[in-house]
């Protein structure tokens, strides 16, 4: 699907990429727009009253407003850019949560978070003497409102849940999620990270509190993501950053003026090609239409499932999840050898842990193949992996 738009695959050839969990290929498009920037217009947003800096605020605040058509937010203030979904999730716990929260209040996550949905709430219950708790998973790895619903107390305040968890590939019934954590008077914390760029995220529908996702996974540039939250917690952020740019004055009489949302927690200056690239792949997203990206996300997962059932000893964790994630390991090979015998023939996986160390007490497996699907991939990829796959008794023979 749209392959020639990818540069990525005309200077490599026989590249075959099933890394997209990590990071993605960006289109002609995006580049094309990153270096526009830098060869036309550069200036920095919202300093200078000549031109080109006012063509850069105006670009810089047309990527707001399409980051909010995009996840349908109310308004463009409930946008902040960031860094990527890491800091997004700090800026969450460590702006508003940490002044929100109270000794002995109860953040509900579960073992199979990203360590960006994991170690900022474990330094918080450290700082504050929050608790931080887990919520059971079925036997499939997957979340369930009633699994939920067994270990809500009235202390629970958050619940912190990747929407698409980045290892298990399960889709969190997240609707379902707000709506009784809403009706309990609890907040709810999504990791869009793996579901932004493959799903239909409309925030007023799911009824999402804070929202925080990545750009380098949905075909953008690295280095820029995005923080959303209703208004009404945004406004009591404090800012994580202080400087240039959210302020309005200070006097040498240490008054304060800041700035209105969203410039008062967008300190400094911002990463101002990658806001401007993040726009223009979204704008590729919603011109191939999301839906059918996931559409064809389903159908080239379904059939790698059924193609890894033919090589005998391949173990798959998690057949039955429903994102383009698939996660394996070939019987007494050690994932990395996997991955480096597959690397050989040019195939690109990720091996290990995957950022989520605490998967391995669900699953029983420290160490896993992944591979993660993306819009450019084909069957006829999946058909080279596993003819490859077939032949895993000549691994050592290949990398030693």
């Amino acid at each position: 699907m749209h392959r020639e738009d990818f540069l990525m695959f005309e200077n490599n050839q026989n590249l075959i990429y099933f890394d997209n969990g990590a990071t993605t290929f960006k289109p002609k498009r995006v580049v094309d727009k990153v270096v526009d920037y830098y060869t036309k217009y550069t200036a920095n947003a919202h300093r200078g009253d000549y031109d080109i800096s006012l063509k850069v605020d105006n670009e810089y605040e047309e990527a707001r407003e399409v980051v909010r058509h995009f996840i349908n937010a109310k308004s463009s203030k409930e946008i902040i850019f960031t860094k990527g979904t890491t800091e997004s999730m700090n800026m969450i716990v460590f702006s508003f949560m940490k002044y929100y929260l109270h000794k002995g209040d109860e953040i509900l996550i579960t073992k199979a978070e990203h360590a960006s949905n994991v170690l900022p709430w474990f330094e918080l219950e450290k700082e504050l003497g929050v608790s931080v708790k887990y919520i059971p998973l079925t036997s499939e790895y997957k979340v369930t409102l009633d699994n939920l619903k067994n270990v809500v107390t009235e202390k629970t305040k958050v619940i912190s849940l990747a929407h698409v968890t980045n290892v298990i590939g399960d889709i969190r019934p997240i609707k379902e999620i707000t709506e009784f954590a809403h009706d309990n008077n609890i907040l709810v914390v999504i990791d869009g990270a793996q579901s932004v760029p493959h799903l239909k995220t409309d925030v007023e529908d799911l009824d999402i509190d804070f929202l925080a996702f990545s750009g380098h996974k949905m075909l953008g540039p690295t280095g820029v993501g995005v923080l959303y939250a209703k208004e009404k917690y945004l406004e009591k952020f404090r800012p994580f950053n202080y400087g240039g740019g959210m302020n309005s004055r200070f006097e040498s009489t240490k008054e304060i003026e800041y700035k209105e949302l969203p410039l008062r927690l967008e300190a400094g200056t911002e990463n101002i090609a990658g806001v401007l690239g993040l726009k223009e792949a979204i704008l590729y997203l919603e011109s191939i239409g999301i839906e059918n990206i996931h559409k064809h996300e389903q159908e080239l997962r379904e059939y790698l499932i059924k193609r890894l059932k033919e090589v005998s000893n391949i173990t798959v964790y998690n057949e039955n999840s429903e994102a383009g994630i698939v996660v394996f390991n070939i019987e007494n090979i050690f994932a990395e050898d996997t991955s480096r015998f597959l690397n050989h023939y040019g195939i690109c996986i990720r091996a290990g842990n995957h950022c989520t160390k605490m998967v391995k007490d669900e699953i029983k497996v420290k160490n896993t193949c992944r591979i993660s699907l993306y819009l450019y991939n084909t069957k006829e990829e999946i058909d080279k992996l596993i003819e490859v796959l077939k032949e895993n008794n000549k691994i050592y023979d290949i990398i030693l």
